[in-house]
C-alpha cells in the first residue's frame, strides 16, 4: 500500500480494517493504563519524590490538565496533516512522557512529565475514532469507534490492575516504562496496519475553530462534562462507599473495581449498538440508564449484592460516549478534528467536576451514597442539554 492513498472500504478486506482497528485500540490501552494507573500508586510515587500523599496527586492534576489543553490545541494545530502521521507523532510524544516519568528525578520533573503524557491524549482518541469511522460502513460508525474504545475500557479491567502490580512489585518508576513500551508497540502496529491518508491541505485552524460556533457541538460537549459527571461523583468515592456501607472487605475491593470496568465494555459494545441502530434515542437511553443507575446506587448500597449491581451498572454509563462521539462527527461539519478531541476534554471536565460536586456532598455529611444523588442531578442536567439539542435539531430539520 502507498503512503499516500487510503483504500476504500469497498476494496479494504475485513481482515485489515480488523487489524487498523486493534492497532488503535492498542494505544487506547495505554492511555487508559497510564492514565488510572497512578492511582494505586501514589503512597509509592509520594515516598519516593519525598512529597505527602495529597501532595502527591498533583501528577493526576498535572495529566489532566495536559489532556485539556493539548486536545484542542494539537487538533488545531494537526488538522491539515495525514492523520496517520498524526497518531505516530502523537503516540510518539505519549511513549515520551511516559519514560519521562520513569526517570524524574524530583517532583517537579514528574509534574511536568505527566503533563507532557496528557497532552496527545484527548487528540490521539479523536484522531483515532475519525479513522475508524472513516474504515467503516455508514451505518456501523459507532460500532467502529466503540471497537477502538475498547482499548480505554479494557484498560479499566486488565491495564491498570497490572500496571499497579508491577509498580508495587517492582517500583513505580516501572508502571510508567511499561506504558511508555505499550505506546512503542502501538507505533509499531500502526505503521503496519493503519492505512495511510494524504491529509487535508485546505485545513486550517480558523477552519477548526469553526467548529465552535455550531451550537449542537455546544451541547454535545455540555453532555460530556456535565452530564458524565455523575459516574465520576459516584466512582471518585467508590471504595469508602463499598466498605462503609456496603459491608465490602477491603482485600475484595480491587474484584468490585473489576466489575466496574466489567460494566464499562458492555456500556461500549451495548452504546455502540445502540448508536448505529439510531443515534440520538440511542444518546437519551444512556443517559436515562445512567440517572437510573445513580439513583439505585443511593437507595440500594447498603446490601453487598446489590453493591455488584450498582458497580457494574456505574460502569456501564459509559454506553453515552460512543454515541456522543458518532453524533460530534455528524455537527461538527470539516472541522471534525477538533470537535472528536475536544469530547475528550469535556470528559475531563467532567471528572473534575463530578468528584469536587461528590467530595462536597460527603463534607457536607451527607454521606458516601449521597454521590449518587449528586450524580442523578448531573445526569438530569445532561438530559436536558440532550434534549434541547434534539429540538435545535428538528427545527434546523424543519427549517431545511
Amino acid at each position: 500500500m502507498s503512503d499516500d492513498v487510503l483504500p476504500s472500504k469497498a476494496v479494504m478486506p475485513r481482515s485489515r480494517v480488523s487489524a487498523a482497528e486493534i492497532a488503535l485500540a492498542v494505544g487506547g490501552f495505554g492511555i487508559g493504563t497510564g492514565e488510572f494507573a497512578i492511582m494505586g500508586l501514589l503512597p509509592q510515587v509520594a515516598e519516593d519524590v519525598v512529597v505527602s500523599v495529597p501532595e502527591a496527586g498533583a501528577v493526576i492534576s498535572a495529566y489532566a490538565l495536559g489532556v485539556m489543553v493539548g486536545a484542542p490545541l494539537i487538533a488545531v494545530l494537526a488538522a491539515r496533516f495525514a492523520r496517520f502521521h498524526v497518531l505516530l507523532v502523537l503516540m510518539a510524544l505519549f511513549a515520551l512522557g511516559n519514560f519521562a516519568s520513569a526517570a524524574a528525578p524530583d517532583f517537579p520533573a514528574l509534574i511536568a512529565a505527566r503533563f507532557l503524557a496528557g497532552l496527545p491524549h484527548g487528540a490521539y482518541f479523536g484522531v483515532a475514532a475519525l479513522v475508524a469511522a472513516g474504515l467503516a460502513a455508514p451505518n456501523q460508525r459507532a460500532r467502529a469507534i466503540g471497537r477502538v474504545m475498547m482499548g480505554l475500557t479494557i484498560a479499566t479491567l486488565f491495564g491498570t490492575p497490572l500496571a499497579a502490580w508491577f509498580g508495587q512489585a517492582l517500583g513505580w518508576r516501572t508502571a510508567f516504562a511499561l506504558v511508555g513500551g505499550i505506546s512503542l508497540l502501538t507505533m509499531a502496529l500502526s505503521w503496519l496496519h493503519v492505512p495511510r491518508d494524504k491529509g487535508d491541505p485546505q485545513a486550517t485552524p480558523l477552519r477548526e475553530l469553526g467548529a465552535l460556533g455550531r451550537l449542537q457541538v455546544w451541547l454535545l460537549l455540555g453532555i460530556c462534562a456535565v452530564g458524565c459527571g455523575g459516574m465520576f461523583a459516584v466512582f471518585s468515592y467508590i471504595t469508602p462507599a463499598l466498605t462503609e456501607v456496603a459491608g465490602v472487605s477491603l482485600g475484595n475491593v480491587p474484584i468490585m473495581l473489576s466489575v466496574f470496568g466489567a460494566g464499562m465494555i458492555l456500556g461500549n459494545i451495548v452504546g455502540s449498538r445502540l448508536a448505529d441502530w439510531s443515534l440520538l434515542p440511542a444518546i437519551g437511553i444512556a443517559i436515562a440508564f445512567n440517572i437510573f443507575a445513580y439513583i439505585l446506587f443511593y437507595f440500594t448500597m447498603t446490601n453487598q449484592w446489590m453493591a455488584i449491581v450498582n458497580v457494574l451498572f456505574i460502569g456501564g454509563g459509559f454506553a453515552v460516549v460512543p454515541g456522543v462521539q458518532t453524533r460530534l462527527l455528524d455537527v461538527a461539519g470539516k472541522a471534525q478534528t477538533l470537535a472528536a478531541a475536544l469530547s475528550h476534554s469535556a470528559f475531563n471536565l467532567a471528572n473534575a467536576l463530578g468528584a469536587w460536586l461528590g467530595g462536597a456532598s460527603i463534607a457536607a455529611g451527607y454521606g458516601w451514597t449521597s454521590t449518587g444523588l449528586v450524580g442523578a442531578v448531573l445526569g438530569l442536567a445532561g438530559f436536558a442539554i440532550f434534549f434541547v439539542s434534539v429540538l435545535v435539531d428538528r427545527r434546523g430539520r424543519q427549517a431545511a
